[in-house]
């Protein structure tokens, strides 16, 4: 179950190396839309934008169904907070009308950082699933632990390094194709 939902990730953000290989075509005048956010695996998703990171994320309910989709939009937005996860759990808040998502998993091919693993203690989430592990800047186990500190109201399972090969390796190769 959790690779399924991980590998549905991947695809999301390697969305964006196929985006990226694609001629410029925003100067035409009906430019080809881009896909849309996905309500289960083998539809369309949001692609990332070619300019940010090859991150994704999902919301996950209890019942298996997908109710929000992020990827990166930093760049695309200038948003400073366009991390994938914030952006799934956006969209998942506004799928329910609700901020609370006690029974929802965070599946996101890197592991969240501070914000974005402050953002799902927040909203309460049962799970995070995450692909690979963040040396750098991870909160969910890594350099911090934001998720498991008892100091805070609501605390968080972690499974992280699920498919954390492809994950590492989508992203090196995202780097490398910067050089």
């Amino acid at each position: 179950m959790y690779e399924e939902w991980i590998r549905h990730a991947l695809k999301l953000a390697t969305k964006q190396q196929h985006l990226a290989s694609q001629p410029d075509q925003t100067d035409q005048p009906n430019p080809p839309e881009r896909p849309v956010q996905a309500d289960q695996p083998n539809q369309p998703c949001q692609a990332v934008p070619p300019s940010d990171i090859p991150i994704a994320a999902l919301v996950i309910d209890g019942s298996g169904a997908i109710i929000g989709v992020g990827v990166n939009t930093r760049e695309a937005q200038g948003d400073p907070t366009g991390h994938a996860e914030i952006n799934a759990l956006r969209a998942a808040g506004l799928s329910r009308g609700d901020w609370h998502l006690e029974d929802c998993t965070l599946v996101a091919t890197l592991e969240p950082c501070t914000m974005c693993a402050g953002a799902a203690v927040l909203a309460r989430v049962r799970r995070i699933v995450f692909a690979a592990w963040d040396p750098k800047a991870g909160a969910c186990g890594s350099i911090r632990d934001v998720v498991r500190d008892r100091r805070l109201n609501h605390q968080i399972e972690v499974v992280g390094g699920v498919l954390e090969t492809e994950a590492r390796t989508q992203l090196r190769d995202y780097f490398n194709s910067l050089r």
